[in-house]
């Protein structure tokens, strides 16, 4: 594989795979209103649907030395990602969740145009909720109205997208990384208002796969793991109440994402890892008995050196809308 499809394949990876920890599934924190940092189901609420445009645009990569780099002249490469995510209560504590996104890609790089659409891969998640009561206070009284709420889940993704070891030209066709992985995932989630906080932690393992095929020609089989996942987002956000008890919340995010080195038949894969920075505003408004939740999203990869490796750097631009069912 060259080193252009190298960097493209890494791109399209990057919508297949994190679009479950990206914001424009950040759905509600327990008192709802679209501060939390997850598809997160209000406490007291039956379910949940959430509908996610991504529009991704790709602006350079970071090379394996953390190096920014320019994309070739007269490149142009863009993902769109459609999610539906559901969440539904199973009991007081214990909530599950489902997102499927649909993807677009549309490219234009090294002379090469193409524009393709599938599935992406899916995401399963089952979320413990370490508390009974809403969290959300307007004034500290005692110690106990400093506990955030604490959200515990798992969450398995599977590989529904298209990936290059199936039967797909070259890396233009990718909608996935075909490959199983299950994250555990810590929520702490707070608000006092007008302020509220957040901070997301996951740890992510894949499976291990054989291979036969990449790009559509069948190669001599292979056993390939990628390499443990780590990512943490921590947000900072202040709500305002309008004048019939509607509220706009505006948010400030900060993201670390990385991945450590893969393997091939037990041997490191030292070019599959990969790290990400980035950072992201976020405008949510939510009607006053939080049942409709409008989302407006900026996520900006920050195009430096030293701030990702083996990684595209790209601008995602979302638009959402949540509705909680009591």
């Amino acid at each position: 594989m060259n080193l252009s499809r190298t960097k493209m394949a890494l791109a399209l990876f990057a919508g297949g795979v994190f679009c479950f920890s990206s914001p424009s599934l950040w759905a509600a924190s327990c008192c709802g209103g679209g501060s939390a940092t997850s598809l997160v189901l209000p406490k007291f609420s039956r379910s949940m649907v959430n509908i996610a445009l991504d529009i991704e645009d790709y602006n350079g990569f970071w090379d394996s030395n953390g190096d920014y780099k320019d994309d070739p002249p007269g490149s142009d490469l863009n993902q769109y990602r459609l999610n539906f995510g559901y969440a539904h209560r199973l009991s007081s504590r214990w909530q599950a969740a489902m997102v499927v996104p649909y993807v677009w890609n549309s490219n234009q790089y090294a002379g090469l145009s193409s524009s393709t659409n599938g599935l992406g891969d899916t995401t399963l998640g089952l979320t413990y909720e370490a508390f009974d009561g809403i969290k959300c206070v307007w004034k500290v009284r005692d110690w106990k109205d400093l506990v955030p709420a604490a959200y515990f889940g798992m969450a398995l993704t599977v590989p529904t997208g298209i990936s290059p070891y199936d039967d797909v030209e070259n890396s233009f066709d990718i909608t996935g990384r075909g490959f199983y992985r299950l994250d555990a995932n810590m929520l702490l989630d707070k608000t006092i208002y007008p302020w509220n906080a957040s901070l997301l932690l996951s740890y992510g393992k894949y499976l291990e796969r054989d291979v036969n095929r990449e790009y559509g020609n069948y190669v001599e089989p292979y056993k390939k793991e990628l390499g443990d996942r780590m990512l943490g987002t921590a947000s900072f956000g202040y709500t305002h109440f309008l004048e019939n008890m509607d509220t706009m919340t505006f948010t400030f995010t900060y993201s670390h994402l990385e991945e450590d080195a893969g393997s091939i038949d037990g041997r490191p894969d030292y070019s599959s890892e990969m790290e990400k920075n980035s950072v992201g505003a976020i405008a949510a408004y939510s009607t006053m008995n939080r049942d409709w939740v409008y989302k407006l999203t900026y996520i900006h990869a920050i195009p430096d050196s030293g701030q990702g490796q083996n990684f595209p750097v790209t601008d995602i631009l979302t638009v959402g809308v949540s509705h909680v069912f009591r």
